[in-house]
């Protein structure tokens, strides 16, 4: 899977892979192994980035081309 676009809302950002590998507190190489597409991103830190580029997390897949996020859902009910 392509992730170039976690790569280029850094750089959109101008942020470094240093940065974002502190704030998602794993190391700068496992960072780079995410926007290279060597190593699967964990749900966990799809999140984390679609909150912190306030977008969504398909956006981060390439399932849509839509940066915005979707609307937060309030009250559930089961």
């Amino acid at each position: 899977m392509n992730f170039s676009r976690i790569r280029e809302l850094r750089e959109d950002n101008d942020l470094t892979q240093k940065q974002i590998a502190e704030y998602l507190n794993c190391t700068q190489v496992s960072y780079s192994y995410y926007e290279i597409g060597r190593r699967g991103i964990p749900s966990d830190i799809l999140i984390k980035l679609a909150g912190f580029y306030n977008t969504s997390v398909d956006y981060l897949l390439g399932l849509t081309d839509v940066i915005e996020p979707y609307p937060r859902v309030t009250n559930k009910k089961f």
